[in-house]
């Protein structure tokens, strides 16, 4: 059978899967707490998906407490065996799109992975992010977080076990536990993503259906200015207002523990030099840590 390459487009803003046959059965949505749920359809290797990482912090900040996220794994990359064509059918030609992307996105992206230790599937990252969740909803946020962290800039191949393992250590995962689930229950939920990823016709990451309680949706599909999710936000829930935050730097390094100097531009209000000016300054007198990638630095607190 013909398949379709793995695409990620920068223009579109999307990482495309091949297209597969897709049940239009409507699926049920149980209501989060708050009333609105951002559904996100995501992939641990999803570079456009790293690229809305600084719009939906900012969400989150503004408008966090009118919704929660619910995390789905889409799988993006079964196998190479799986893929053929002319975009992004290898992994040379994903080194290429990475450096790309990063530039686009103007996140730190080090496409040099692909060149050195190529993943041969985001499957075995997909379901560890479903063990971690087994655990803890928060912590496998952080592990999701860590595991981008080591892939787009520590060029650390994350379908190899041992950077999961570690990975999960430095987020407080039980290791032992985290083990067990992702060679037994994880490998169902993921595969449950899957089938609810195919009936609600996703076909590329970034993809986020915002959800009210009586299951209206708005789909935000690809890498999209802020003003678009937080559109969709306010056209399910009119009444939501934005919420003032400290934009003082210890304030948003005491929510987030890593920022790269993007997402700190755009929580911070700043431009991105205006950013990198005012990061290097505070590392040279001490006040955060740095880690430095090829593409670009991220920033940690102390």
């Amino acid at each position: 059978m013909e398949t379709k390459p793995m695409h990620c487009d920068i223009e579109s803003g999307v990482c495309e899967i091949p297209v597969t046959q897709q049940s239009s059965e409507d699926t049920n949505m149980a209501a989060a707490q708050k009333p609105i749920k951002v559904l996100y359809f995501t992939d641990p290797i999803c570079s456009s998906c790293w690229g809305i990482d600084p719009q939906l912090k900012k969400l989150a900040l503004e408008y966090g407490f009118y919704f929660e996220i619910e995390y789905r794994m889409g799988g993006l990359l079964q196998s190479w065996e799986t893929y053929g064509g002319r975009d992004v059918n290898g992994p040379v030609s994903v080194a290429k799109h990475w450096e790309e992307a990063g530039a686009y996105y103007e996140m730190p992206i080090d496409g040099d992975l692909w060149l050195e230790d190529p993943l041969l599937s985001s499957y075995p990252p997909s379901i560890a992010f479903k063990a971690a969740q087994l655990q803890s909803e928060a912590k496998a946020v952080k592990f999701l977080r860590r595991i981008k962290e080591m892939v787009f800039l520590e060029k650390k191949s994350i379908a190899r076990w041992e950077n999961l393992a570690l990975a999960a250590e430095q987020t407080g995962l039980d290791v032992v536990q985290f083990k067990a689930d992702f060679e037994g229950k994880a490998v169902t939920l993921f595969q449950e993503d899957l089938l609810l990823a195919r009936q609600l016709g996703v076909r590329g990451f970034p993809t986020i259906f915002v959800t009210d309680e009586q299951d209206n949706r708005v789909l935000v599909y690809g890498s999209r200015p802020y003003e678009q999710y937080k559109q969709g936000l306010l056209q399910l829930y009119p009444e939501a207002r934005k919420q003032e935050y400290d934009k003082a730097y210890t304030s948003l390094f005491g929510k987030y523990s890593t920022l790269t100097t993007k997402e700190y531009a755009v929580i911070a209000g700043m431009n991105t030099a205006e950013a990198d000016a005012y990061l290097r300054e505070l590392h040279a007198e001490g006040k955060i840590g740095k880690y430095a990638s090829k593409n670009g630095a991220l920033w940690m607190k102390q």
